[in-house]
């Protein structure tokens, strides 16, 4: 049960960091089409939406395992 909850934690914190990343793509897209870029982002706005897809992607894997799993849970 309590690897489980970690497990929960941690997919809640991808999904938090996927977000972050897709909305900081947007806004570094945003600054390049002005000429400019944000000084922290080392990595184009492509490179940041597949790292964010790559996070979700795991968000979905663990959510769909717990899903699974509670539905065998319920079987037998």
């Amino acid at each position: 049960m309590k690897g489980e909850a970690w497990m929960s934690a941690f997919s809640r914190v991808m999904f938090a960091l996927a977000l972050l990343l897709f909305f900081l793509a947007g806004i570094e897209k945003l600054a390049n089409l002005n000429g400019r870029t944000i000084a922290f982002v080392g990595y184009a706005p492509g490179r940041l939406l597949e790292f964010s897809g790559i996070m979700l992607l795991f968000v979905i894997t663990v959510t769909l395992r717990r899903i699974r799993s509670e539905l065998g849970a319920r079987r037998g």
